[in-house]
């Protein structure tokens, strides 16, 4: 049925429409006829293999074989995110007609915002502070907002950058609403410039100044000094640091009250959110689950406190662009036939401050964005941990079936009537954010975020759909939310590396979507997911097609269809339809022709970098050798790093071991396709190896920023020596490897 007819027996106004998108049916047709050509090629390799007639050549058969089988499965399920695309819109300006009409309360329902971070070298507290301030400022009931900043690295730096919040709210809030300004994050606002600039604003911009300064000196100085306290309050609350066993990995739970809404009123007498910081207790002894487990405490502590019906997710360096949209988020939360199977309203993640071609595809438009649209035509987008506005209820079982926590004070439904500083509020609050509270209880298997996966975020919106919940994709014309994203080679890849070994810890659990999903989400929405498990999967076809096509045209020795072949036009259609169905959508989805080539050479340097290692790195911990952990995406940025990346240059400086493989392949395609452009030159006839050339070519284009970064730049983001001579030894040894079999099959 469609969405767009989501109106009540007593004509309440439409809060929400839903339109398809036109080209499905291209999709579904175009994905028919490329799926056969695929089927004509695998035969084609099988043949190939049968009929090989020496051990190179039946390795070789067996390799394009095996790849192209990857490539094909791959291919298939990411069609599943392009045959059920649709749109929609949100009224909100119908929100409060629709309360009247259901003879309630005009009151909009409470709302719980958790704000996670755990480091502040790697995610400043100023980005913290204007992500909290920005969600404190929306255009909603002040009084019924409770903001909880997480700090899961346990730093009075943070405390005292949520402090600094707090008193500067007092005057920010006010000046928002003053002057309806729509940037409520005060470093956004600030940064913009503004045709409007008025006394007002002068104040408050050395207000906000002073506050920087003040948290910028203590980040500097790593702990808070005397003369930065100014109330006994305050002197008490950093005390507990003053404990010289007081680590990021060992330490008590520290529960602050910041801002209490019934209590506390800013500059022109209105009530003040409620502003809470928590660090959960820990202790060596007790595993912690990473993200999901500070969620999980943000889940019982809010509960304890608050207990709003409505959660919002954000992480610490993810503002709100647009003031209002929590009233966007109600538009689907409070329809009354979607609200008893809706978990969650998932917003894009969109970034800010990418530099104009997106040199490390950052804003990664198919996961946060195209496939999601694709996946609201289903059962719904998949959680990607922020921006996501939740019904609290979907974390404590089915729609139809709850699942009770093991104390009444934790039920969705519980009522807080006391004040929330309160001794007894901030005695359960304290025993529920305990490292061992968990133990033997139904935490992160069956109630809350779920463990097991170090992208919990994915693994959570998984099982919550297997239960039965739906989901909402929630995709407006300004973004809702806007985040920094990471502006060096090896934080990218190293992002890419733990989502890569996070999806197969999905794809190899009791919950694997192609097993236990496939029961629950049907054959089409369990793909899609199984897509996602297995992506990091990319690196075999993408490692063999940038090494050994390349080898086999270093020894003359033809692997690809001759021009005058039947079987060339195949192998055309199949590049040529996979580069275009993929340019198409995303120019659809507002991206540029040089922003698509930058997406698709990073597609392949994750291929043969990230994926291949954190496949690696899986394995090699399900066989015991190897341990992971939850590795933060470093926020902070360095100027002269910030100026090559404006620059559009790559960012090589760090040593990795990441960057010798993808260096190698650049070795060998320039190597292979000059060899072979000797040849033509020679005047040798390359009708057979033509379509090895052109791979090879084609990679070397892909690689011109790595060919600059070893040999032409002198600046601190180049390649280093000891990476390039590593890179250089292992292209011989492959060389040399290959030579003999490829010389004995000529």
């Amino acid at each position: 049925m469609d969405e767009s007819l989501s109106t009540s027996p007593a004509r309440a106004p439409l809060l929400h429409s839903l339109r398809h998108a036109r080209r499905t049916d291209f999709n579904r047709m175009f994905a028919a006829v490329y799926f056969c050509a695929i089927l004509v090629l695998l035969y084609r390799h099988a043949l190939k293999l049968i009929h090989s007639a020496t051990f190179a050549s039946f390795l070789i058969s067996l390799s394009f074989l095996i790849s192209d089988t990857f490539l094909a499965f791959l291919w298939f399920t990411r069609q599943c995110f392009l045959m059920t695309i649709v749109y929609r819109d949100e009224y909100p300006e119908n929100l409060q007609k629709t309360l009247l009409l259901k003879k309630s309360s005009s009151d909009f329902p409470a709302l719980d915002v958790f704000i996670c971070t755990a480091d502040p070298y790697k995610e400043p507290p100023l980005r913290l502070v204007s992500t909290a301030l920005s969600v404190m400022a929306y255009d909603y009931q002040t009084e019924k907002i409770s903001v909880y900043v997480s700090d899961d690295g346990g730093s009075q730096v943070t405390l005292f950058a949520c402090m600094e919040a707090a008193k500067f709210a007092y005057h920010w809030l006010p000046f928002c609403r003053k002057n309806n300004i729509i940037e409520r994050s005060p470093e956004a606002y600030f940064a913009a410039n503004h045709s409007s600039w008025s006394f007002d604003t002068e104040e408050i911009q050395k207000m906000y100044e002073c506050m920087k300064q003040r948290v910028e000196k203590v980040l500097e100085k790593g702990k808070v000094g005397e003369e930065y306290i100014t109330e006994e309050l305050e002197r008490k609350a950093f005390s507990k640091w003053a404990d010289h066993g007081f680590t990021r990995q060992d330490h008590p739970t520290v529960i602050q009250v910041l801002l209490e809404s019934c209590k506390n009123k800013d500059a022109t007498n209105h009530l003040m959110p409620n502003l809470i910081y928590v660090s959960r207790e820990k202790s060596k002894t007790s595993p912690h689950n990473f993200k999901a487990g500070a969620l999980n405490v943000m889940l019982r502590v809010s509960a304890t406190m608050t207990n709003a019906p409505i959660i919002l997710n954000l992480d610490c360096d993810m503002y709100s662009n647009d003031p209002r949209t929590p009233l966007r988020a109600l538009c689907y939360l409070l329809d009354p036939k979607l609200m008893s199977q809706l978990a969650y309203v998932q917003f894009p993640q969109i970034f800010h401050g990418i530099n104009k071609n997106d040199t490390y595809s950052c804003e990664y438009k198919r996961p946060f964005c195209s496939n999601l649209l694709g996946l609201d035509g289903m059962l719904g987008p998949n959680y990607i941990g922020t921006g996501c506005f939740f019904n609290r209820r979907a974390f404590f079982g089915s729609p139809s079936n709850i699942v009770p926590p093991e104390i009444p004070e934790l039920c969705p439904d519980s009522v807080v009537d006391k004040s929330i500083q309160s001794q007894p509020v901030l005695e359960l609050a304290h025993k529920v954010a305990r490292c061992n509270y968990e133990y033997k209880t139904k935490w992160g298997y069956e109630v809350g975020f779920r463990y097991g996966s170090l992208v919990e975020d994915f693994f959570t919106g998984l099982r919550l759909q297997c239960e039965g919940w739906r989901s909402i994709f929630c995709n407006p014309k300004r973004a809702a939310f806007l985040g920094d994203a990471p502006i060096s080679l090896v934080d990218v890849l190293n992002q890419v590396q733990r989502w890569s070994i996070g999806s197969l810890q999905v794809a190899f659990s009791s919950f694997s979507p192609l097993t236990f999903g496939i029961r629950s989400l049907g054959p089409l929405m369990s793909l899609a997911y199984t897509h996602y498990c297995f992506w990091s999967t990319w690196f075999i076809p993408l490692t063999l097609y940038a090494f050994l096509p390349q080898l086999c045209l270093l020894h003359g020795l033809s692997v690809f269809p001759k021009l005058s072949e039947p079987s060339f036009i195949l192998y055309v259609f199949l590049v040529l339809g996979a580069y275009g169905q993929d340019l198409l959508e995303f120019m659809i989805e507002e991206g540029t022709v040089q922003n698509w080539w930058n997406d698709q050479r990073m597609w392949m340097i994750r291929g043969l970098s990230s994926f291949g290692y954190g496949c690696l790195e899986f394995f090699l911990k399900c066989l015991g050798i190897s341990t992971y952990g939850f590795g933060l995406t470093s926020k902070v940025i360095d100027n002269e790093q910030s100026k090559r990346y404006g620059q559009g240059m790559f960012e090589f400086g760090a040593s990795s071991n990441m960057f010798v493989p993808l260096i190698t392949a650049a070795i060998v395609n320039l190597v292979s396709f000059l060899t072979g452009l000797v040849q033509v030159l020679r005047g040798r006839k390359m009708e057979g190896l033509f379509l090895q050339m052109f791979l090879a070519g084609f990679v070397v284009l892909n690689a011109l920023p790595i060919y600059e970064a070893m040999v032409l730049r002198n600046d601190k983001g180049r390649i280093p020596f000891k990476t390039t001579a590593t890179s250089t030894c292992l292209a011989l040894a492959l060389y040399g490897l290959v030579s003999l079999p490829l010389t004995d099959s000529n």
